[in-house]
């Protein structure tokens, strides 16, 4: 029997965006977390910070969804909150595909399933070209 490594949250997350960048597909982080002092965590809320918002996103329509967004979790251990819980709920029920992923693996069969559709590779077969452009700058 093997032992999982359980690597911390953030850790999966980077992991994740590598497999995304590698693979050309677009996608963008929600930096809801994180210690804040009181000052910046004020301001971050009247500029529109909302608890719960999950951390990823991957801008891409399929024939059912608008996007996807992706909640990471470590392996073991991570805890969805109500707020979390809440926005996925929201998330679902208007369009769009809102999961909770423990861990890396997870994510990336996420994306997988998302995407394996035939419908949108067509339409969007130019989605990566536009994305590599994007991350030169």
């Amino acid at each position: 029997m093997y032992k999982v490594i359980n690597l911390p949250e953030a850790k999966e997350q980077e992991n994740f965006v590598q497999y995304l960048r590698l693979n050309a597909i677009p996608h963008f982080a929600i930096p809801n977390g994180g210690s804040r002092n009181r000052i910046e965590a004020a301001n971050l809320k009247r500029q529109g910070v909302i608890a719960g918002v999950p951390d990823m996103m991957i801008p891409l329509p399929n024939k059912k969804y608008s996007g996807l967004f992706i909640e990471m979790k470590r392996k073991k251990g991570g805890v969805v909150s109500k707020y979390q819980k809440r926005w996925i709920e929201f998330l679902n029920k208007y369009g769009y595909k809102a999961v909770v992923c423990k861990g890396n693996e997870e994510a990336i069969n996420a994306v997988q399933e998302y995407l394996d559709d035939r419908g949108f590779l067509q339409k969007f077969k130019d989605y990566k070209a536009d994305f590599k452009e994007i991350l030169r700058g």
